[in-house]
């Protein structure tokens, strides 16, 4: 077997090995340098393959909390039902409860996740990979609120019957579900990405948790002024809003397709803020 010579590799030569041929000039750092790379993994791909990857993770380590996430709702709609006086007042409850559990999820669990994967460093094996940082966080968020839809429908199904509602319409779970679930994941990961330390992104995403439980479950009309103007700014509440009209006699589905429609946008903002918040702990 034949060896390149020192002096050949240091005088920028490279000799044709078991040729005989004369030596050629080796490429210098900048032809080096400037050699194609493999082409970045398109978006769509990318994404889906994030996707069934953090879909598969959360399969195995998040059912037992699934679980908790909806006995917490169902025992909360059990305890209200004592309370709770009219037909308005059983719709608010049971839509809370069940969008609580797209909270636990998505916004709560998915902040730790990021807290943690940041302070791990977890991230900079994602950075390592041709892989758009878009594709990361919708892939991971994606997962995250599409593991709440059986939650959501065992609490709004337990609770339309507990109070006596109509199951007609919960086929709008079909919509409140992604939608409210990206507008809170995409506010979880931003939560636990912008967050300085995982501690405190464990305490932002359990007091997220406390505000939807809160402002989402109980009735509007019983809350005092500035906390009903709280409850407004949270985008769970337009989820909330969607799924009670529903089980009205006659649902204003133009009023329904405006609280979805909110919770789209928010959606779409909180996901890129939260793509934003990924490529600056990216670099970090």
């Amino acid at each position: 077997m034949s060896v390149v010579p020192a002096e050949a590799v240091s005088g920028g030569l490279r000799a044709n090995a078991g040729t005989g041929g004369e030596a050629e000039p080796w490429p210098d750092g900048d032809a080096a340098a400037a050699a194609p790379l493999a082409p970045p993994a398109r978006l769509l791909p990318a994404l889906a393959a994030v996707y069934r990857a953090q879909l598969s993770r959360a399969r195995v380590a998040r059912i037992p909390l699934l679980f908790v996430a909806t006995f917490q709702s169902v025992g909360i709609m059990v305890l209200m039902r004592g309370v709770v006086d009219g037909a308005d007042e059983a719709r608010a409850v049971v839509a809370g409860s069940s969008v609580l559990v797209v909270a636990f999820v998505a916004l709560n669990l998915l902040a730790q996740y990021f807290g943690q994967l940041r302070a791990s460093g977890g991230l900079d094996h994602y950075a390592t990979l041709p892989v758009p940082p878009a594709a990361v966080v919708l892939g991971a968020a994606g997962a995250y609120a599409s593991f709440t839809a059986p939650g959501t429908a065992v609490t709004a199904v337990v609770g339309s019957l507990l109070f006596g509602l109509p199951l007609a319409n919960l086929w709008v779970l079909a919509a409140v579900i992604p939608l409210a679930g990206a507008a809170l994941a995409g506010l979880g990961a931003a939560l636990g990405l912008l967050a300085p330390r995982q501690e405190l992104a464990t305490l932002l995403g359990q007091l997220g948790m406390s505000a939807a439980l809160l402002l989402g479950v109980l009735p509007a009309a019983h809350l005092p002024g500035p906390v009903a103007w709280a409850r407004d700014l949270l985008p769970s509440t337009y989820g909330v809003e969607a799924l009670a009209r529903t089980f009205e006699a006659r649902p204003d589905w133009l009023a329904v397709g405006a609280d979805l429609g909110v919770c789209a946008a928010v959606g779409v903002a909180s996901l890129a803020v939260a793509t934003w918040a990924y490529r600056r702990a990216a670099v970090r």
